[in-house]
């Protein structure tokens, strides 16, 4: 995909799973990769493969649920990479605690990564890619048919993004921003590179 050539790319919880998934997928397609996540364990061996491979990638560990950890973030790849064409919010924790012994701290934490994280990712980086003129952002959403069970904070979020998602799209279109919602999965990369493609 041709069109990822050095574009800027920012994604959040970029350490494993889907995020860390579409870092590498991104980078051999000629993307420049910023990597976030709250820990630098696994983050910065990514950011390692990619620029082992001769891609170009660098790791920002910062907390996006807080407003200043995202505000940091952001100016961060600003600095490093001069724009960001391209947000993936993948940022996400997943207690599995049956809704009567869950924790108020569990539940509050949640909702500010999975959901809290995500808006002050989007406004953030929509007031550079309005400013840029374009950009596209991409919520990875994770509800399949095993969600549910011990998992009422996360299934809660996950619904929540779905929707913000949503009316988020139609907020920022006219700005000549794109928002997506993808499900992760085992097509993920095949799924956000076609949204990436649409015009």
């Amino acid at each position: 995909m041709n069109e990822l050539a050095g574009k800027a790319i920012l994604i959040t919880g970029a350490g494993r799973g889907s995020g860390r998934a579409l870092a590498l997928a991104f980078a051999e397609r000629g993307a420049m990769v910023a990597a976030n996540d709250i820990s630098p364990v696994n983050v910065e061996t990514v950011v390692e493969e990619i620029n082992k491979r001769g891609g170009r990638g660098g790791a920002f560990i910062e907390d996006v649920a807080k407003k200043v950890g995202a505000q940091n973030l952001i100016k961060q790849v600003e600095d490093a990479f001069g724009k960001i064409d391209i947000l993936i919010n993948h940022a996400s924790v997943q207690p599995r605690v049956p809704l009567l012994e869950m924790d108020e701290w569990d539940w509050h934490r949640t909702l500010d990564v999975n959901l809290t994280g995500a808006f002050l990712m989007t406004q953030s980086v929509g007031r550079v890619m309005r400013r840029q003129g374009s950009g596209v952002i991409v919520n990875l959403i994770t509800l399949d048919q095993e969600s549910g069970r011990d998992e009422a904070a996360f299934v809660a979020s996950m619904y929540g993004l779905e929707a913000f998602t949503r009316h988020a799209a139609r907020e920022l279109n006219p700005h000549g921003i794109r928002i997506h919602a993808a499900r992760t999965g085992k097509d993920v990369v095949e799924e956000v590179l076609a949204l990436l493609e649409e015009g």
